[in-house]
């Protein structure tokens, strides 16, 4: 039978020597091994895996939590700038200027609001939700992204409401400019990967020196763990799954490539349309279409990965069939 348990970090006496025992890089060991550092220790304790190692993970039971995120994120990045831009330019006697300076400073309230409640969740003494093996100012490597993404998006914003007519076609490229960014780093880090050139800087859970991961591996663990409250727990989880499994591992490096393949898509096809199209259409297809094409690639995304994961169960139980019958 398959059992997990969790352990608070073992400190080491006086004297025992930190010496003595080789670095981990922060990577989970099993149980038969030495307790890493951690905040929170999980230990597999069956070496025969006769299972995947499960990721304790649903998003079933938060169905009603991811609801209303998303639905806060709709109002207020898709019906907000766009109600505030035909609302004003329409329908009041305001400047051009003035129009786009209400409008764009109104913009992400709720995505500033989770920033700095994840952000607490990391810094604060004791996270239970830290990347495993990093000191709490690292942060995460998805935190990271998202600060160089709202710094990228206010300077568009600023050098677009700056002039006393705004280019509204630069106010449409916020969220096109931030996907084709998304993925262009899927792209790179999968293709460093793939020819063997170790992790330039820490990649959440990856430490500088070691292999790199697919591209997407980063931000489910950081997602799941922070924002999903998953904590470094599911962090551990999912590291000892893409160690042990291969089909899990192939699964990751296909969900890589099919979403920098669709994000560079489709910011480009929204590039086009915003510097071909109409005023108006610009500015709509860019506050719109990047949300679109994301939700539905979450729910191919979503189906993707259950077959996957039924798939990579069925081959793990005739794979040790196999070893059992005395297989090779």
């Amino acid at each position: 039978m398959l059992w997990f348990t969790k352990r608070r970090r073992k400190l080491p006496s006086p004297d025992e020597s930190p010496h003595n025992v080789a670095p981990t890089g922060g990577f989970l060991e099993n149980a038969s091994s030495r307790i890493v550092e951690a905040p929170t220790q999980v230990l597999y304790t069956d070496p025969n895996f006769a299972a995947p190692p499960p990721l304790n993970y649903s998003l079933r039971t938060r169905k009603l939590s991811l609801a209303i995120f998303w639905f806060l994120i709709f109002l207020d990045c898709i019906c907000m700038p766009l109600a505030l831009y035909f609302g004003l330019w329409y329908g009041t006697h305001l400047s051009h200027n003035a129009v786009f300076s209400i409008s764009t400073g109104a913009i992400g309230t709720v995505s500033v609001i989770e920033y700095f409640i994840r952000f607490r969740r990391l810094w604060k003494k004791g996270s239970t939700c830290r990347v495993i093996g990093a000191r709490r100012w690292y942060l995460d490597w998805f935190h990271w992204n998202l600060s160089l993404a709202w710094i990228a998006v206010m300077i568009e914003l600023i050098i677009g409401t700056i002039p006393r007519e705004p280019p509204i076609r630069l106010l449409a490229m916020p969220v096109p400019s931030m996907v084709f960014a998304f993925g262009l780093e899927l792209v790179l880090v999968d293709a460093l990967r793939l020819i063997g050139i170790p992790s330039p800087v820490r990649i959440s859970s990856v430490p500088r020196g070691a292999p790199l991961r697919p591209g997407v591996y980063s931000f489910i663990e950081d997602i799941c763990a922070v924002d999903g409250s998953g904590g470094t727990e599911f962090r551990q989880r999912l590291n000892l799954r893409y160690m042990a499994s291969k089909p899990f591992r192939i699964m990751l490096h296909q969900l890589t490539l099919f979403w920098a393949a669709g994000a560079l898509a489709i910011a480009t096809a929204s590039t086009a349309m915003i510097f071909t199209l109409s005023r108006n259409a610009a500015y709509v297809i860019g506050w719109t279409v990047p949300f679109g094409w994301a939700a539905v690639w979450t729910l191919i995304t979503t189906k993707w990965v259950q077959r996957c994961l039924e798939i990579e169960n069925r081959v793990w139980r005739e794979e040790k069939e196999h070893q059992s019958l005395g297989g090779v």
